[in-house]
């Protein structure tokens, strides 16, 4: 395998035993890199653990020709973060590529979410994002490149109910994401968001109450993991070397470009505001400037191509 668009990189991909994270550490191997699969193995809501998972992606991607090793350290733990990179580099001699995919879900209404639901989603999409984007920083700094991509989630770009921690979780990756860019472009590195759609166990796991929610979910049965990979790969690859900052989506055949928060109306006072005063100017300018209480669900209404 090396021949591919990331031939000779070596590539960490967090979440990797399963769903996406599976179809994204494969991909990679077959476009050429070599694989890190970092998979604790754990149920959907984090708890537990097992060694399979990983070590089976690992195993089929050697089984295929390609190169690959299996981690099932946690990425909640900073220094287990520094443990997964320095095993990289200890096997491949570097690291080039980092997808943030590891994610649990706990999903609750707000009024039910407990503190441990909030803080236990947080530590692994956000603080586990952050943690190995931490610990590949100082090697790319060094080296003076490096890709990453983290998945962020329509149900934070958009909205979703019963996920308020989970929505927090993801938009928190994009300012991760967006701020890495920032900082760490004078060093050639690129940092990017992508929002997938695809069936997997997360999605299959979320209750669907109304006839809109069930639609979505019936829309996204056939949008299988391997259509978010090509976007990944390619945003990890050298093709993609002036793209950093940004934020796409995948949804069966369709990509997505998202825009990102800037004003869309300014009102000016020049002897300044009172309540009663901002309460008659938001009267006069137009509603549909406002961003409408709804979900991925509703917005989302058409079929996938």
């Amino acid at each position: 395998m090396s021949k591919g668009v990331v031939a000779g990189k070596v590539a960490i991909v967090t979440g990797a035993g399963r769903g996406i994270g599976r179809a994204i550490a494969h991909l990679m191997a077959k476009e050429g890199a070599k694989v890190i699969v970092v998979d604790i193995g754990a149920a959907l809501d984090g708890s537990g653990g097992d060694t399979g998972p990983a070590r089976t992606v690992a195993d089929e991607i050697k089984q295929a020709g390609g190169e690959a090793i299996a981690s099932t350290l946690s990425i909640t733990e900073g220094d287990n973060a520094e443990k997964i990179v320095a095993d990289a580099i200890g096997n491949f001699g570097r690291v080039d590529i980092l997808v943030n995919n590891a994610g649990i879900l706990r999903d609750r209404m707000f009024h039910k979410m407990s503190h441990a639901d909030f803080a236990d989603v947080i530590a692994v999409h956000l603080m586990g994002s952050f943690n190995m984007s931490r610990a590949v920083a100082s090697h790319f700094r060094e080296r003076q490149t490096g890709a990453m991509v983290h998945m962020t989630s329509t149900s934070a770009l958009v909205g979703s109910y019963g996920q308020a921690n989970y929505m927090a979780a993801k938009l928190g990756m994009v300012g991760l994401s967006r701020g890495i860019a920032m900082d760490m472009s004078r060093f050639n590195v690129r940092s990017n968001c992508v929002a997938p759609f695809a069936w997997s166990r997360m999605i299959e796991s979320i209750p669907a109450e109304s006839e809109m929610q069930k639609a979505e979910i019936e829309r996204t049965k056939p949008l299988t993991p391997e259509k978010i990979a090509p976007l990944v790969v390619y945003l990890c690859s050298d093709l993609a070397s002036e793209i950093s900052g940004q934020i796409f989506g995948v949804r069966g055949n369709e990509i997505y470009l998202f825009n990102q928060p800037r004003p869309v109306i300014t009102m000016k006072e020049p002897k300044g505001w009172s309540p009663a005063s901002i309460a008659q100017q938001i009267a006069r300018e137009p509603k549909v400037a406002f961003t409408p209480l709804e979900g991925t669900a509703e917005y989302f209404d058409w079929d996938p191509v």
